[in-house]
């Protein structure tokens, strides 16, 4: 060292004492939060279901190593290929463009549009009933251990409807090949496999809903609705990564208040899912990506999954409401309660925004009313988007390109038949598959010697003041232009018979949302009707 360099300083490292490891198989264990906690817990149960199937005595059942942010993987040693199920005719490519299949549109999401036409034809022959239930597929391949229970397992459903429509929706379902239909109040109960969940979300023009029990227990206080909600097996649906939403309803329940015990069962939920993968899902109560039913009674609760998401009569297509409109449900409730032949003419002479005639011709080309929205079992966990895809696809193979008789909606105000014109595009309708007319009911003419005339006119505080003079002239139109028609109005004045002086074959209760309503029916025969001569003079 030069006597000119500065004095050099050192620096001393002093050794850090490590804290030794705890040994393997220690009662110390590695707490983990997040999604690497959702992940350790589907990976334990995925490898317990594997074990459960493996000890049942399934040889070819794998397990594919789990990879990072993924879960086990089950495979099972495929007998039938994928495609099978489409053979005898149909088309084997699920995923060729739509639009050759049908000869329509090729959207996505869009069914065929359909005309009538105007030139004569034969009628266009028709599916000899509503769509069978699908056969399960034997030895599919399946890519989650979760998925592959749910091909044979069998859940208890309740799809609810408007009051009075109960005995029409279990005909749809039974109509619809499902099992152990029995028709309560505001509802259905019934079984079937999750595929049957998703065909009836799909199919179903009645329900409101497709609610499928998890879980019931006998429910004497509230502390009771949370065991009950921690008792089932949330994670299986859904997880902290999704959004929540827990709606509460009761009948002669000894709660004294729903709100509590809603609060209870989201918080029984939510602490499940919290001790199984570390954290919670949120609470969203407009927009939710799973929806859970808790269910009151006297002495029991039972928790729904909702399959369905938004209600099943928003079919997608009405934005444009007319005066007291009737949800596309009801409207196909009444078609149904009519007794309305699809092949049939139909005419709705008040026909507002087009509800039951734009129904009408949905039931008569054979579209799902399903087809052109989204379901909430779409964004659960294990949802096999391509097999959905491929019912949806058969769904659309089905639907007939034009109607075989005419539909024809009136109304005296513009904005209404705007409105009808509107949405009947929107349901992806040509322009002349519905015969939208302005004018007045008094002055109709029937388009064909028979049919039905099946309505929903204004009532109540539809009407600015009682007018019986107007259902007198128009009962006399009826009678004098629509002999061998049938005649179905729903209305909540149950003088109406009076009023058109026309005696009612049958009555039916209904309601229209809290309006307590009746749906009558009546027979325009010829023969009682028919103008007769004048008397001649001796």
């Amino acid at each position: 060292m030069s006597e000119q360099d500065p004095e050099r300083k050192t620096l001393t490292l002093k050794t850090r004492a490590v804290k030794p490891r705890p040994a393997a198989g220690g009662d110390q264990t590695r707490a983990r939060i997040g999604a690497r906690a959702r992940q350790v817990a589907q990976l334990k149960i995925a490898k317990e279901k594997l074990s459960r199937m493996q000890a049942a005595g399934g040889d070819n059942l794998t397990a594919e190593p789990a990879q990072e942010g993924k879960p086990l993987i089950v495979r099972k040693a495929p007998e039938a290929s994928y495609g099978d199920k489409f053979r005898h005719g149909q088309r084997t490519d699920s995923r060729a463009p739509r639009g050759e299949a049908r000869g329509g549109s090729a959207h996505p999401n869009e069914p065929a549009r359909a005309n009538r036409g105007s030139a004569p034809r034969e009628p266009t022959p028709r599916p000899a009933s509503a769509p069978k239930a699908l056969p399960l597929r034997d030895g599919a391949q399946t890519e989650r251990a979760s998925a592959l229970v749910l091909d044979t397992e069998i859940f208890h459903i309740f799809a609810p409807c408007p009051t009075g429509l109960e005995e029409a929706l279990a005909a749809e379902l039974n109509a619809l090949g499902y099992a152990q239909v029995q028709p309560t109040r505001a509802g259905c109960h019934f079984v079937a496999d999750w595929w049957g969940v998703q065909r009836a979300n799909l199919y179903s023009r009645l329900a409101t809903r497709i609610l499928v029990r998890l879980g019931q227990a006998p429910v004497q206080r509230e502390d009771d609705i949370l065991e009950l909600a921690q008792s089932i097996g949330w994670e299986r649906w859904f997880g902290a990564e999704h959004t929540l939403r827990v709606d509460t309803s009761a009948v002669k329940s000894p709660m004294q208040s729903l709100q509590y015990c809603n609060l209870r069962a989201k918080d029984g939920i939510c602490d499940r899912l919290r001790d199984l993968e570390g954290a919670r899902p949120s609470i969203d109560t407009v927009r939710p990506d799973a929806r859970v039913h808790l269910f009151l009674s006297h002495d029991t609760g039972t928790m729904y999954l909702d399959t369905s998401g938004e209600s099943l009569f928003k079919r997608g297509w009405r934005l444009d409401k007319g005066d007291a409109p009737l949800r596309e449900n009801l409207a196909a409730g009444i078609l149904a309660l009519a007794g309305w032949d699809p092949e049939a003419a139909l005419l709705d002479p008040f026909c507002g925004s087009g509800t039951i005639l734009i129904e009408a011709a949905w039931i008569a080309l054979g579209v799902p009313p399903g087809i052109t929205r989204p379901f909430g079992f779409e964004r659960l966990r294990d949802h096999d988007a391509r097999r959905w895809e491929d019912l949806k696809d058969e769904a659309r193979s089905r639907i007939l390109p034009e109607l075989a008789s005419p539909l024809i909606g009136i109304d005296a105000n513009p904005d209404a038949i705007e409105a009808a014109r509107r949405n009947a595009e929107r349901a992806y309708l040509t322009e002349d598959t519905i015969q939208f007319e302005l004018g007045d009911a008094r002055d109709a003419v029937a388009p064909a010697p028979s049919g039905w005339i099946v309505t929903n006119p204004p009532y109540g505080e539809r009407l600015d003041e009682e007018d019986v003079e107007f259902w007198r002239e128009w009962s006399a139109c009826l009678k004098k232009e629509f002999a061998g028609w049938q005649v179905d109005v729903i209305t909540s004045d149950l003088d109406l018979p009076k009023h058109l002086r026309l005696k009612a074959d049958r009555r039916t209760p209904i309601f229209n949302g809290a309006l307590d309503c009746r749906l009558f029916s009546f027979e325009l025969v010829a023969s009682s009707y028919r103008d007769k001569p004048p008397a001649q003079e001796p």
